[in-house]
């Protein structure tokens, strides 16, 4: 792939449920790191929100609050609004670009900021960059979570992390169809990055190396909450 449009929208939208190892797990570990207030609304920012699925579980598990979901893709934009037009004005959508600065004043403060599956598409310096800017998104006691793809540092790592991808998309696959038909489009789509990577479009980071990155933007108790098949959920909170 060149680069990411709607297309690759589209194929993520049919496919996902089957490329993303233990995706159900990944968002409920996201909404579980929410520190939620019992009394008082808050706000979620979602960076990337694709069609909706991490919003729609966190307005499900907090009654009392609302998502702001931004994203490149009008597809993606299009799904995420049908999907959670019956949270109403809980949900508002938003089309921004992720390596543009010119949003980042505009959100905030918000009790979490999430985003899943997405900021792999940013070199190092973008991350590092966005990663202070959302510091000062978040409010005091706040959390920043984030669902990637993470580059490991040794060739035995990229081994193990493109062969863990495989069997967990050809497990989900016979789970969820009986077949392995959702593997084989994922072959064909040369969808794992470790197996077939594509520098312009997939930039994956190290996780050692964004974790400190967090920590020198001033975020606090900076962890490791999940890692499988070179996914990981990973954040940390604003003091």
């Amino acid at each position: 792939m060149e680069r990411w449009n709607d297309e690759d929208s589209k194929l993520f939208m049919d496919l996902g449920r089957y490329f993303v190892p233990e995706r159900e797990y990944q968002i409920g570990a996201i909404c579980a790191l929410i520190p939620v207030s019992t009394y008082e609304p808050f706000e979620v920012l979602d960076l990337c929100c694709g069609e909706g699925l991490l919003a729609e579980a966190i307005l499900e598990a907090f009654p009392r609050c609302s998502v702001r979901g931004l994203d490149g893709s009008p597809a993606m934009l299009e799904a995420a609004t049908k999907r959670l037009a019956r949270f109403g004005d809980r949900f508002a959508a938003g089309e921004f670009d992720l390596t543009s600065s010119s949003w980042r004043g505009a959100y905030g403060p918000v009790r979490a900021a999430v985003s899943s599956l997405a900021f792999h598409h940013l070199d190092g310096a973008q991350k590092r960059a966005l990663f202070r800017d959302v510091y000062h998104m978040v409010q005091p006691g706040g959390a920043f979570i984030i669902a990637d793809l993470v580059m490991p540092v040794s060739e035995a790592g990229v081994r193990l992390a493109a062969r863990s991808w495989d069997e967990a998309v050809r497990e989900r696959s016979l789970k969820l169809l009986g077949d392995e038909r959702a593997f084989e489009r994922f072959e064909e789509e040369r969808w794992n990055l470790y197996r077939y990577p594509d520098p312009e479009v997939d930039k994956p980071s190290a996780l050692y190396e964004q974790l400190r990155w967090l920590d020198d933007a001033g975020f606090e108790g900076v962890d490791v909450f999940l890692m499988y098949a070179g996914h990981a959920v990973f954040g940390g909170m604003r003091p």
